[in-house]
């Protein structure tokens, strides 16, 4: 699993190399309602579980804002802009928020931000991976910035594939979306792992033992344990074996955004490269294929002529490709796949993932998992959803959003739930005061 090389090709378990796609069908209309605008990029919502009335929105420039029955609250719950590293990509800022499971009686929180480059990093890294706890004041309405307590510092070496989703568990530990930290689009190069893929140059995600990046982490807030802010649950995979005992899953590219279904699944929305979007299902040390696969598409970094007899300066299309590592385990298909380019027209550019709709408000929604994709055709994001099946991949189906019976118009960032399992979607037009936080609703 960790960073064994030596894979060659009539190693076992390689299959001939096809992309599997879901199939997809247009779907119902349904209706996006306006609860909350005038911000710039809202990239997360959550909810108090002892007032959800209360919105705390967190906008990618470091700013949580409170919204309530009075509207968006000029005072920030949280506000750590002047923390922020200089946005080098449109991927860096402020991206993840959580509330502890007892927000309510111990008043903490959780922020995933782009912090400056450390002293200790090497000098050609990007910036620094924050997330940190904080505590809020006794009537929870706002947050003091010198509680901050640092969970995770670590270094990324490029200013893109940084994900940012952070989410505590039914089980009570926090879940931290990892990106493998890409200085470029081959994944390899600056600050990346060598693997036992051959036909790779290397690159986060299948390296387990080296860094953290690519991955999907689980940690224990509550504890701390090896001169560490925190603890490592024992049942981690990797906990007793090789490899960095926070890693939960791996073999992820770009896992932006996600959440757990109602019997405790946890989907991942894994933003692809240049031709596949995924949502994985991802379980205990789950590989999810990166950087060997984009979807179910066999890809490589290498310029590998010497490998397999191919011309030099070709790339990807392989004949066959790998369905486990060099160690035996498999390579998790995901369970959607679409790609960004459908009947000759832009279908898609980055998935985020949503949530399971457990509210009856829309009952062609009840049960199924919906999410989107940033920007589809034209200047405006898609809406998607899918029910579980036994095989792979799911089938899928694109909803038609409309706001006020016009067709819906905007980008999509994230997702949100409430208590009562409605859906929120979190979009903008990239332009200040341009972001809108909807409720999704029966069309009008």
């Amino acid at each position: 699993m960790g960073t064994a090389v030596g894979m060659r090709l009539q190693s076992p378990r390689w299959e001939l190399n096809s992309p599997e796609m879901s199939s997809i069908t247009d779907g119902p209309t349904v209706g996006l309602e306006p609860v909350a605008s005038d911000m710039t990029q809202p990239v997360a919502m959550v909810f108090p579980r002892d007032d959800p009335s209360v919105r705390l929105i967190a906008d990618k420039f470091g700013v949580v804002y409170r919204h309530d029955t009075d509207g968006l609250q000029k005072e920030p719950f949280l506000d750590v802009s002047d923390q922020l590293a200089e946005l080098g990509s449109w991927e860096m800022g402020f991206l993840g928020l959580a509330l502890h499971p007892e927000f309510e009686s111990n008043g903490k929180c959780y922020a995933r931000y782009s912090a400056p480059l450390s002293s200790d990093a090497p000098d050609d890294y990007s910036h620094t991976f924050i997330v940190s706890e904080f505590i809020a004041s006794e009537d929870r309405r706002r947050v003091n910035p010198a509680s901050e307590r640092v969970l995770l510092s670590l270094p990324e070496p490029g200013t893109n594939h940084n994900a940012g989703a952070i989410t505590f568990g039914p089980d009570g530990y926090l879940y931290v979306a990892l990106g493998d930290g890409n200085s470029g689009d081959d994944g390899a190069g600056r600050g990346h792992a060598s693997d036992w893929y051959v036909l790779n140059r290397g690159g986060n995600g299948q390296d387990i033992e080296e860094n953290l990046h690519g991955s999907i982490l689980r940690i224990d807030v509550d504890h701390r344990e090896d001169g560490k802010p925190y603890a490592v649950p024992d049942d981690n995979p990797l906990v007793g074996t090789d490899g960095l005992d926070e890693h939960w899953a791996w073999g992820l590219r770009n896992p932006y955004q996600m959440s757990f279904g109602p019997d405790g699944r946890l989907f991942v929305g894994d933003v692809g490269s240049s031709k596949f979007e995924e949502i994985n299902v991802v379980e205990r040390g789950g590989n999810y294929g990166w950087n060997v696969r984009e979807g179910t598409l066999c890809i490589s970094n290498r310029y590998a002529s010497y490998a397999i007899g191919k011309l030099p300066g070709v790339k990807n299309n392989w004949i066959a490709c790998p369905s486990a590592t060099s160690d035996g385990d498999t390579l998790i298909d995901p369970v959607v796949s679409y790609p960004h380019q459908r009947d000759g027209e832009t279908f898609g550019a980055a998935v985020i993932g949503g949530y399971v709709f457990e509210n009856d408000t829309i009952p062609a929604l009840q049960g199924k998992y919906v999410f989107g994709d940033l920007l589809g055709s034209g200047r405006a994001g898609r809406l998607f959803a899918t029910s579980p099946s036994d095989e792979r991949p799911w089938t899928m189906v694109e909803l038609q959003p409309t706001v006020g019976g016009e067709p819906f118009q905007k980008f999509i960032l994230s997702f949100a739930r409430d208590p009562y399992g409605e859906l929120y979607v979190l979009t903008t037009r990239l332009e200040r005061g341009s972001g809108t936080v909807y409720r999704l609703v029966s069309p009008s």
